[in-house]
């Protein structure tokens, strides 16, 4: 049995009709489980912590009593009146509570959180929390 091209074609065409039509019913170009959401361009958000207001930065000193204060100034001097001072140099970010300022460099403070210690520092500590710092953090 030969086919002829006449033939051959009319058999493509009534076979390849009802395949492509259906078919073609069936694609779904929206297809949401298949590609992710596209995140936003640029570096991820980073949360900051809220700072703690009032503070001892590191570097910082706070001893015992405004006598060992004024020792370790001395100390410092170089001058007659030194001695031993019971002093630490805090290391970490540290929050406080002022209770009483004596002058520009000499504040007693109450560490806040698990030790609640009173002692002095030499510290500057301003009188408003710099304006990086929420309301909400600070200590007073």
């Amino acid at each position: 049995m030969r086919l002829s091209y006449r033939s051959l074609a009319l058999l493509a065409a009534l076979l390849a009709a009802p395949f492509g039509y259906a078919s073609a019913q069936n694609v779904i170009l929206d297809a949401p489980a298949l590609f992710p959401p596209k995140g936003k361009a640029g570096p991820p958000d980073v949360r900051v912590p809220p700072a703690v207001w009032p503070r001892l930065d590191p570097g910082a000193v706070l001893c015992r009593t405004q006598g060992d204060l004024v020792r370790l100034a001395a100390n410092r001097s170089g001058g007659p009146d030194g001695g031993p001072a019971d002093c630490r140099i805090i290391n970490i970010p540290t929050g406080i509570k002022i209770i009483q300022r004596q002058g520009p460099g000499s504040t007693q403070v109450q560490v806040t959180g698990g030790s609640s210690q009173v002692g002095w520092t030499d510290a500057w500590l301003p009188e408003k929390a710099p304006p990086n710092v929420k309301a909400a953090a600070t200590g007073r």
